[in-house]
């Protein structure tokens, strides 16, 4: 598969002024400043095949946003290597644009003075976008993001959840390549946000768009990607399918079972004797309700098959470890280490 990104041992560092505190302190700044370096992204290395679906994660100052400008060409690497679609970003920044899109959380591309419908035309003419991938991509929009209420209306004069919807269309309208999204559905209610992620689904499948997503929404790496890029105060944690994120991970499973009578002691005893030689622990057996815990991802259907014989059950439901659990419970343990 041919890369639509490629990374080498990318990174970027900052100089930051160190403030002593009080007014002296500040007079004393005028005069002799003093700086410390910040990493922002150490040694960063991956690539992108074309029409991929990637979703990268981080906590706040995990280097996020700075990788994403970096490869938008916003700003310049430290060190390293870059390539986008055969440009180096912030060299090649004109050619780059014609082929990318680009969506950053609160700063949006909207013409802020003009309705939304005028600066869909304005863009239109500015990428030079054919009849047909322009009318594909704003019908689309225009039916899926509810967009036909907000065509007349000036920028100034949308919510937040509105101007992210129409910056998402405008960063689509002329089918890129690559599209690069940060925080897409920021401010948006829960219903908007399954229309948000379904538009996007349907148009990177539809063009063969490669598709890079950052956010602190995990629901819209779930719903859109097959690949995870894991970030920790700028290193890559883990690369790979959400799939093997979660075997590699998410070590807590989950059997819960509700019964037709209240479990009796006696029976919760039992079960947990037959259960734990199968790998399980019962560690809710309260009422109408049975949770066992497992770890091994193939011991589910022994325990469930100890679960119906010895309880009369009424409904039964595996659960895994949600990815937000999972991220959540990396970045405690790496701060516990440090």
């Amino acid at each position: 598969m041919e890369n639509a990104l490629t990374v080498e041992n990318l990174s970027k560092s900052y100089q930051r002024r160190l403030r002593q505190p009080g007014l002296l302190g500040a007079v004393k700044g005028l005069f002799a400043s003093r700086f410390e370096e910040v990493q922002a992204v150490k040694g960063l290395s991956f690539s992108i095949g074309r029409g991929e679906k990637v979703g990268l994660i981080g906590e706040n100052g995990a280097g996020k946003s700075t990788t994403l400008k970096m490869l938008t060409g916003i700003i310049v690497p430290t060190g390293g290597k870059l390539e986008v679609l055969g440009h180096i970003p912030w060299k090649e920044r004109r050619q780059l644009a014609l082929n990318i899109g680009v969506v950053f959380g609160q700063r949006p591309q909207l013409l802020w003075d003009i309705p939304v419908e005028e600066t869909f035309k304005l863009l239109k003419t500015m990428y030079r976008i054919p009849e047909d991938v322009y009318q594909a991509v704003y019908g689309e929009a225009l039916h899926r993001l509810g967009l036909e209420p907000l065509l007349n209306t000036p920028v100034r004069h949308l919510s937040l959840g509105q101007r992210m919807r129409c910056d998402l269309a405008a960063s689509l309208l002329h089918a890129p390549a690559v599209v690069f999204l940060d925080e897409p559905t920021i401010g948006l209610d829960l219903s908007v946000k399954e229309q948000v992620r379904g538009f996007i689904t349907d148009i990177q499948a539809k063009f063969g768009i490669t598709l890079l997503i950052t956010t602190h929404d995990l629901k819209d790496i779930t719903e859109t990607c097959d690949r995870l890029l894991l970030l920790d105060k700028g290193k890559l944690l883990f690369d790979g399918s959400i799939r093997a994120f979660e075997q590699k991970y998410a070590s807590d499973r989950r059997i819960v079972a509700e019964t037709h009578k209240p479990v009796e002691a006696s029976a919760a005893q039992a079960l947990s004797q037959a259960v734990g030689k199968s790998g399980g622990k019962v560690i809710e057996a309260e009422g109408h309700r049975v949770v066992v815990e497992y770890h091994e991802e193939g011991a589910a259907p022994a325990l469930i098959h100890l679960i119906l014989q010895q309880l009369q059950v009424v409904d039964i439901n595996l659960e895994k470890t949600d990815i937000e659990t999972i991220v959540t419970r990396i970045y405690r343990s790496d701060t516990a280490k440090a």
